[in-house]
């Protein structure tokens, strides 16, 4: 069995998320800017680190499986965490997602916005039903596709022409905030090219709601790039919690 030693657990996740606070500090200190809040992607890894986590002080933690997702929501109710969905997301699956998550950070298609707004309804009316308090209006950050050559890729993403109709969408639909706009740097491309085009897309989506001035961008590999280009939202995974567990 390979991993950090018995008892090893909570050591190597302190000395991991230091390791990457610094790198955040100090990127924040190059650019000049505040530091963007950190999303701790949790895909794969139990929901014991999770809690480890939560003591170190991390408070957002992001997932990409809608079923890993809510079943480690439910296990940890007791902790004061916002769940951050941040996977493709088929609409069908809308409404399981709104029971737990503060966010979603993948909107790329009108369908879906529809979907949302319809699943926060129904969480609203299934909330009042058991007595318990409304849920907030759920963020939804605007996924956009950065490949150079303006076309989707494979990492999912609306096109760049579509953002001011995608986020008036959001905008118009009840239970629903427009939090901003959503990324993943293509492989092939700069990072800091990737992350300007980012820019130049939030511009379309503020002139439709100067509120909506999230920024979600940067991994593991690419976080100084982000804080660089203005970032407010970092999604990391593999350098918090190591390498991925294997899966069957």
């Amino acid at each position: 069995m390979s991993g950090a030693p018995e008892g090893g657990r909570p050591e190597d996740l302190s000395r991991r998320l230091a390791q990457v606070r610094s790198r955040i500090s100090a990127a924040s200190h190059a650019a000049s800017s505040s530091e963007p809040r950190l999303i701790v992607v949790t895909k794969y890894f139990p929901a014991s680190d999770v809690r480890i986590l939560a003591g170190l002080g991390v408070s957002d933690v992001g997932e990409n499986r809608g079923q890993e997702a809510a079943a480690k929501a439910a296990e940890l109710e007791d902790l004061s965490l916002a769940w951050h969905f941040i996977g493709q997301l088929q609409s069908n699956k809308a409404r399981s997602v709104v029971r737990y998550a503060r966010s979603v950070h993948s909107v790329d298609r009108v369908s879906l916005v529809t979907a949302l707004g319809k699943a926060v309804a129904a969480e609203q009316e299934r909330r009042a039903g058991a007595g318990s308090e409304p849920r907030p209006d759920l963020d939804c950050y605007l996924q956009f596709s950065l490949h150079p050559d303006g076309t989707a890729d494979g990492r999912g993403g609306a096109l760049p022409a579509d953002a001011a109709g995608l986020a008036e969408k959001v905008a118009g639909t009840a239970g629903l905030r427009l939090a901003g706009v959503m990324a993943v740097a293509p492989v092939d491309a700069s990072p800091d090219e990737a992350f300007a085009r980012l820019l130049m897309i939030s511009a379309s989506v503020r002139a439709v709601d100067p509120s909506a001035t999230g920024v979600s961008a940067g991994m593991s590999g690419d976080l100084e790039a982000a804080v660089a280009a203005g970032a407010t939202h970092l999604r990391i995974g593999s350098d918090v919690l190591g390498p991925r567990p294997a899966v069957g």
